[in-house]
């Protein structure tokens, strides 16, 4: 599945980038966004605590992605910044994290 987002630097496709990663009390999902043209491509991780989560949304990639995209749209200039970033200067993933202390948009 992927979701069309709108933004001042034009249309974002936003998709999962990677199979769900699952430990005993948190989900990884990695996410990637696209620019409809091409020219760029950006990929960060949300790790979400499963205390917070739905049943329906333990497995579940899409259900994750539906619950993330208003606050991917909301934040999108300083995600996107700030996931370059990283890995620009670390050479790793941006990693979000959601819990019972910053929830996030799993409220």
């Amino acid at each position: 599945m992927a979701i069309k987002i709108e933004t001042g630097r034009g249309i974002y496709h936003l998709k999962s980038a990677a199979p769900l990663e699952r430990s005993n009390d948190s989900i990884v999902l990695t996410l990637s966004l696209e620019r409809a043209d091409g020219i760029e491509k950006v990929a960060f991780r949300y790790r979400v605590a499963t205390s917070i989560l739905n049943a329906s949304e333990l497995d579940n990639s899409d259900k994750l992605i539906e619950r993330l995209e208003s606050w991917i749209r909301r934040e999108f200039e300083m995600t996107r910044e700030l996931a370059l970033k990283t890995i620009r200067s670390e050479r790793r993933l941006l990693e979000i994290e959601f819990d019972a202390t910053n929830r996030g948009p799993f409220t």
